[in-house]
């Protein structure tokens, strides 16, 4: 991987054109909770979301780890294409929805084993997305390496199933899933195709995303420290909200006497 550019001397703005926006949630458009389920994005967030997929022609969409139907509860009233569980699970612009399924014997016995392990470890969390499992350990990270290593004997044990590590956090999903996978998805179809994506993200689940909008000379961002294949980087959510407001500020300005459209 390489180290980004400091957000200071490569700052990412766009000018008269068409973009593709792809958004991940945790720890981009909402800061990281000790908890999951405490996440939420701030209002006049999802209001910008809604202005700059207006001016976008809907071309916008989440790409999360999270369930869809959980990026609908945080993004409400907001409604559009997204991508979930890394794309295990993919809503088009048309409403359309594709899922990926674990055979149920597997995601029953998966579970069961899962849950039994994680009991043993006080302040570890088991979220079950249906098609995948998040083993959650932000609160015991004394945890970290028998949930690591939980993680990979079970996917060893279930052929098709592979590793997804995050930030506190190991998933075990349906092999040759990933957000870089659902970003070219998308872009294949309208109103995405034809446009330059633009993709932001935070964390290892992010990578493969900021690769396929590499591959399609897009701009492509990073949230926080670390090394990255993504051009760009924001310092944290707060700049991430800063970079909202002033990509929709220039393009008022640029609507001014001329047509542009984001």
């Amino acid at each position: 991987m390489t180290q980004a550019a400091d957000t200071h001397a490569r700052y990412p703005t766009l000018s008269g054109g068409q973009y593709a926006f792809f958004f991940d949630v945790d720890g981009t458009l909402a800061a990281i909770q000790s908890r999951p389920e405490a996440v939420f994005i701030p209002e006049q967030v999802i209001a910008q979301l809604q202005q700059l997929s207006a001016l976008s022609q809907g071309a916008l969409a989440l790409v999360s780890g999270r369930p869809i139907e959980q990026l609908d509860a945080l993004a409400a009233p907001w409604y559009g294409p997204a991508a979930g569980v890394h794309g295990a699970e993919r809503r088009d612009a048309e409403g359309n929805l594709q899922r990926i399924s674990l055979p149920v014997e597997v995601e029953q016995s998966l579970r069961a084993e899962l849950q039994d392990a994680m009991a043993s470890w006080p302040g570890t969390q088991l979220e079950v997305k249906g098609m995948a499992f998040a083993l959650h350990y932000r609160q015991a990270m004394q945890h970290e390496q028998d949930v690591m290593r939980l993680a990979e004997q079970s996917v060893k044990r279930f052929p098709g199933l592979a590793l997804q590590p995050g930030k506190c956090v190991v998933e075990i999903k349906p092999a040759g899933i990933d957000k870089g996978a659902a970003i070219s998805d998308f872009m294949q179809q309208p109103p995405f195709a034809g446009r330059t994506p633009v993709f932001i993200g935070d964390d290892l689940t992010d990578e493969k995303g900021f690769l396929a909008v590499n591959a399609r000379q897009g701009v492509s961002i990073k949230v926080g420290e670390g090394s990255t294949q993504a051009h760009y980087r924001l310092h944290d959510v707060d700049a991430v909200y800063g970079w909202l407001e002033r990509t929709l500020l220039l393009s008022d300005q640029d609507n001014v006497g001329k047509e542009f459209r984001l």
